[in-house]
């Protein structure tokens, strides 16, 4: 598969354009982040989604140092961790985070978690406004927060965040999460899309697979183009980090997706956003 292959983008509610698919590094260590980053970037990646606490940020920085790719055509999301929450420590943890980046702005910034007990997301998002405000961030969002999480920020600040990222692949679909953030413009992004590999012997999945000679990972990330969301899969596997990329060559039938509906079945592979702090 060549390199030259076309990502279609989603349009954020601030006009920033973000790839629909792009490559995310959870728990990828350090020292092998920069060989797969590269790896992503030379398969035809241009979304790059790490995090403060995934320890990687340099990594991911040398890879895009010395990868040529020019700036503008590369979209680096970050994220903000729970315990660099408030007003001063989310302005110098954002810092921090783009220095191992190397770089100058970030494409996204997260707030990776809400912590709710806590009680300092909605600090962390001032600060994040004056980001915002400075052209140090194109975008701002939040990950993991639920619908009344989201309210209370839209209910206390004029800027409504650009991107909500949160679990989610066909056995945890949060429909009711989606419809929230469809009513405020607020773009969906799916982390843990394959669940982790938990959904890809479901038969729904191997069927469709069989049927249109692809992978069931492909299948899945196909299934999340066409609802809408943006999709970050994570692999370490240059095999694997290429066949993730080939998914536009092939469309799921109206059929097909209401079947992948139907595996809905509350299964989280991460902690719920109402017990992490």
């Amino acid at each position: 598969m060549a390199s030259n292959i076309t990502i279609p983008t989603v349009t954020l509610n601030n006009g920033v354009e973000i790839p629909q698919l792009g490559f995310g590094v959870f728990q990828v260590p350090d020292a092998e982040t920069t060989a797969a980053v590269t790896t992503a970037l030379k398969a035809g990646y241009r979304s790059i989604d790490t995090a403060a606490i995934y320890g990687n940020e340099t990594g991911v920085g040398k890879a895009l140092a010395e990868s040529g790719v020019p700036r503008e055509e590369l979209f680096i999301t970050t994220k903000l961790w729970n315990a660099d929450q408030g007003y001063d420590t989310t302005l110098r943890a954002f810092d921090t985070s783009l220095a191992k980046l190397g770089l100058d702005h970030a494409d996204l910034y997260l707030i990776h978690w809400p912590a709710p007990d806590k009680d300092l997301y909605l600090d962390s998002w001032r600060a994040i406004e004056k980001l915002v405000a400075d052209g140090r961030i194109r975008a701002a969002g939040v990950s993991n927060f639920q619908s009344a999480h989201l309210q209370r920020l839209l209910d206390n600040s004029e800027l409504v965040p650009a991107v909500n990222q949160i679990e989610l692949h066909p056995g945890l679909q949060q429909s009711e999460l989606r419809a929230f953030h469809a009513r405020h413009g607020i773009a969906t992004e799916a982390w843990s899309p394959l669940a982790q590999g938990a959904v890809l012997k479901d038969e729904a999945i191997t069927t469709t697979a069989a049927r249109h000679g692809k992978s069931p990972a492909q299948v899945v990330l196909r299934w999340h183009l066409q609802l809408g969301n943006v999709v970050i899969p994570k692999s370490v596997t240059p095999a694997r980090i290429r066949e993730n990329l080939d998914v536009f060559g092939f469309t799921l039938t109206d059929d097909e997706m209401a079947t992948i509906a139907t595996l809905d079945r509350d299964l989280r592979t991460g902690p719920h956003p109402d017990q992490l702090n």
